[in-house]
């Protein structure tokens, strides 16, 4: 079986350069663009997505961020956890990879 280097590279390039970043405790009227614009300030960002409830688009209180520089985003959570945005103190730290859970209804 042959290995596909370009995928590979891709793959580990994703994993070395861009951390996902989880923001909690968030303002339920912050939007994901204020979100980046705060996160902006510390280096590019590829995404900023506030989490909403698909019935009522009502956010959920957190979101994620998506920064292209892993020590930009690492300066991202110490500048910014435990800071004030639209008074809520917000934590700010990395993302943990989604468990995988098992749909057993007996």
């Amino acid at each position: 079986m042959a290995i596909d280097t370009d995928f590979w590279f891709l793959i580990l390039s994703f994993i070395i350069f861009f951390m996902n970043l989880f923001i909690a405790k968030l303002n339920y009227d912050t939007t994901s663009d204020e979100l980046r614009t705060v996160f902006e300030e510390y280096g590019t960002v590829s995404s900023a997505n506030v989490i909403t409830d698909k019935f009522t688009s009502r956010s959920k209180g957190f979101g994620f961020v998506e920064m292209d520089d892993d020590t930009a985003a690492t300066t991202a959570i110490e500048a910014l956890n435990d800071s004030d945005l639209a008074g809520h103190n917000i934590v700010v730290k990395k993302a943990e990879p989604r468990k995988e859970h098992s749909n057993n209804r007996s």
